[in-house]
């Protein structure tokens, strides 16, 4: 896998998109219909006010922005930081500095928003070079993906924890003469005996993560919300919200039910660009009952 990642990356970009458009795009969409079900579902849950035909164009949109990530991420491979630095932009980035720098670490909640894989570029772009920058990721089933995933994100200057570490990792953090950003996308869906906070989310009753709470409590670290927006194609821009600066004045859950009302307000201003393909309303609260 990561041998043809490494040939493909050699092509530019506009060809690469047309490959999005003309060959992935129909595969994805009409051919394999990817989780076309579940994804019509989704939307028609996430917005009821819709009619169906604005519904279903937020479908066909989404498998345009999906065909675009999987070339992005290919090109991501070879792209010089002086482009991905005109390709990602971080408009407040003095307010992350200023917090690693005060907090000694921040916790960087992120979701599956536009392109997520590039925000691993913060790394490269810290005017303060002591901060060092971590992304927490989960390892995959298939070994080859799994190394490629690896590869990717580390190729933008971050170094990938595997989630079951990331308690050992902050202990030494925390000993560490550096400050540190940690970037956690927390919008997968739990295991049932993980679901300890539900909200409603996008009309929905919805389980979320509660391990970047714990962490930012017990470490008394600040935490911020990547809100991710694209302009135009192959282009993002990303805000960085101060959720706090005192976790442990926050009470139980209202670190995690923050983050849900910032992700799903970006959601709400781009949907086509939230990954509708993952299922994370497999389960309701009932599948907790028995645990």
């Amino acid at each position: 896998m990561l041998f043809l990642i490494r040939i493909f990356s050699l092509l530019p970009l506009s060809l690469l998109y047309m490959m999005a458009d003309y060959v992935i795009y129909p595969l994805v969409r009409y051919v394999a219909r990817y989780r076309l079900k579940l994804v019509r579902k989704n939307i028609r849950l996430s917005f009821p006010e819709k009619s169906d035909a604005e519904r279903e164009a937020i479908v066909d949109a989404f498998y345009h922005h999906f065909a675009d990530i999987l070339v992005e991420m290919i090109y991501g491979y070879r792209a010089s930081d002086a482009e991905m630095r005109e390709r990602v932009v971080f408009e407040n980035m003095e307010l992350l500095e200023d917090l690693a720098r005060q907090k000694h670490g921040v916790i960087a909640y992120l979701g599956h928003m536009c392109n997520w894989e590039w925000l691993a570029d913060v790394g490269k772009q810290f005017a303060d070079k002591s901060i060092v920058e971590y992304n927490v990721y989960r390892r995959q089933k298939n070994s080859n993906a799994d190394h490629a995933m690896l590869v990717l994100r580390s190729k933008r200057g971050g170094e990938c924890v595997e989630k079951n570490v990331l308690l050992r990792r902050l202990v030494q953090l925390r000993h560490a003469d550096h400050p540190f950003v940690i970037g956690l996308i927390a919008d997968q869906k739990p295991s049932p005996r993980n679901a300890h906070i539900w909200t409603s989310f996008l009309h929905q009753d919805t389980a979320f993560l509660d391990g970047g709470e714990v962490l930012s409590r017990k470490f008394d670290l600040g935490v911020v919300y990547a809100n991710i927006r694209c302009p135009e194609r192959g282009h993002y821009r990303i805000h960085f919200e101060v959720i706090t600066d005192s976790p442990q004045q926050m009470g139980d859950g209202d670190i995690t039910l923050a983050y849900a009302r910032l992700l799903e307000a970006n959601i709400c201003q781009q949907p086509a660009r939230w990954l509708w393909s993952h299922n994370r309303w497999k389960w309701g609260k009932n599948a907790n009952s028995g645990m």
